[in-house]
Parts: structure tokens; sequence; C-alpha cells
């Protein structure tokens, strides 16, 4: 078993490639080999099998063809740039974000060795006027550049499984929080951040209101999800590939109570809550009201309570006082 994670050097990259480390197998077979791909070098991680690390622009075809080798059994495709970052740049979001899942699914049609591929999508292939709640079944509206070339690649892994090319599954991502690391360009990033700053001991700014509602996981639930779902039969995932992942929708205040249950009262003093239109108009126009049930009946599963999720950082990523 020969697994390539491409965006193996972010967050839930390198979560994946540890957890795949020492649980030993995937699939039914012994992980024999792994590779992290990035932009940049990613950081490798200890196993008891060879693990590589090389950089990889998805958007160049040579890149891809060095990365992807007819050994490769399963390919989870991470890589990206993130929601505020696209719709800002839009040149680069379609570059990246539809071309380079164009170049990885070529890649693999080109070998003939139809290796199981692991598309991560995102809830923001929904929006505008559609009625709640969002089921398997709702159709795909996005009001972002994101959102549309996330829902142009769940229709390419569709259509790339349906001739046989590819062994492919998608998974609609909740906003996962909560994330070690330092904020980044996408639009729900704050929603780690008020969180993660004041676990950490610094000031957070809040750019919505309290009230705001959203669909969560916590990192570790969402590597445990990645992992059954790149397990599941062929047969059982039906016509269409693509299912949102399981979450639970909590306010922000709610955030803030269940931070506040685990690490006391200290905490959410140091949260600032100051509007940002330009991040407001984005998360705005996602829908929150998501009932996951295709995954929930394949077996992958949300965290019970957001204290959950504050306890995980706490557990795995808060830094070394």
């Amino acid at each position: 078993m020969n697994i390539l994670i491409l965006g193996g050097g972010g967050v839930v990259g390198q979560k994946l490639a540890q957890s795949l480390a020492q649980r030993g197998h995937l699939r039914g077979q012994e992980i024999t080999r792994m590779t992290l791909a990035d932009i940049v070098d990613p950081v490798p991680v200890e196993a008891p099998f060879p693990v590589e690390t090389t950089t990889c622009d998805i958007a160049d075809p040579a890149s891809v063809a060095t990365s992807i080798d007819a050994d490769t059994d399963v390919i989870y495709l991470l890589a990206a740039i993130v929601s505020a970052h696209a719709e800002e740049d839009f040149d680069t979001g379609y570059r990246i974000n539809m071309t380079g899942t164009i170049n990885v699914l070529e890649r693999a049609r080109a070998l003939g060795t139809k290796p199981v591929v692991v598309f991560t999508s995102s809830l923001a292939v929904f929006g505008g006027e559609v009625p709640d709640p969002i089921t398997d079944h709702t159709f795909l509206n996005p009001q972002t550049s994101y959102g549309t070339q996330k829902a142009i690649g769940e229709l390419l892994v569709n259509d790339y499984s349906r001739k046989g090319f590819i062994d492919g599954r998608g998974f609609r991502l909740p906003t996962i929080s909560v994330r070690p690391g330092k904020p980044n360009r996408a639009a729900s990033s704050f929603m780690s951040s008020i969180l993660r700053e004041p676990l950490n001991g610094q000031e957070a700014i809040c750019p919505v209101e309290d009230d705001f509602l959203h669909y969560y996981l916590s990192p570790r639930k969402c590597v445990e999800n990645l992992i059954k779902g790149a397990e599941l039969a062929e047969d059982d995932l039906g016509m269409n590939r693509n299912m949102m992942m399981p979450g639970k929708i909590w306010s922000v205040r709610q955030l803030i109570d269940a931070m506040t249950a685990v690490a006391g009262a200290e905490p959410a003093k140091l949260i600032r809550f100051e509007a940002q239109p330009d991040i407001q108009r984005i998360v705005k126009g996602w829908r929150y009201d998501q009932a996951p049930e295709k995954s929930l009946k394949l077996g992958l599963t949300a965290d019970d309570s957001f204290e959950d999720n504050i306890r995980y950082y706490l557990e795995d990523d808060k830094p070394a006082a």
C-alpha cells in the first residue's frame, strides 16, 4: 500500500500522515510507503515504513507526474488555496483549485491503474436560493469562486470514477476547528483563531456577531473520517461519489461557552468583536444547515460536543509553555 498526500505540509495533511503512520495499514493492506507532497517540502513524520517528502505544484502537470507513479494506490488530494485567497485572486484560484485537480485526475487516468482518490471539497459548494436543510440531493449552487472551483472538482471526481479512471470519493469538509498554527487566508480562519489565540494567552478578533451559526468538525475527527472514507467500498458510494462530512452546528457564543467550560473564564476575555464586512460577505453566504445522512450511514462521525474540540486542541496542539 503506497499512499500519496498532496497537501501533505498542511495541518490536515500532517495530522493525516501521523495517524496513518501510527495505524500502519489502510484498505486491508500494510502501508509500505507514504509520500508527503506540497508546494513547499513538507515536514517528515516518523513511521515504521519509508516516508518521503517532495515538492509538488499541482498546477504544473510535469510536477504532478513526478509525484504520482504507477505504484501509487491511494491519493489524498488536499492541496488547494483557501476561500478568501481564491476570491481575491481569481486566476490563481482557478489555476490551483480547478486546473490542479484536473492535472491530478489526468495523471491518474494516464497511468491506467485506477487509484483511490480522496478529494476534499467544501460546504462552499452550496449557497444561494436553495431550501434548508442541505441534503445529499441538494444541487450545487456556490456563491464564491472557491465554492465554484470545488464544485467543478466534485463533478470531475464523479465523471472520472464513472469512466473507471479512478476510484474517487469526495468529502465536503465542515470548518475544521480548532486548527493549530497561525491564521491563514481562509475566510473561516477566525473560527479557529478566536479560540486558539485566547487558549494560547493571546488576543483575538471576531469579525462576526456572537449569534453567527456555522458547521464544525475537529481536526481529529476530520482525519478519522478521511481514513474511513478511503476505506469505503466502491459499491457503497452510489452514483454521486461526493458527500458532506458529518459535523455539528454551533454559534460563536456556543464555541466561546465551550472554551470557558473547559479552560475557565480567562481566555474569553481576550476576544474582541470587530466587524469585518469582507469576511462577513463570504461566510454569511455559506450554508450551515447540513444533513449528512449518507456519510453517517457509511460510518463517518461528528464530534459529540464542541467541548471535545477544545479538549482535542489542548491535548494535541497547544504549544508548550
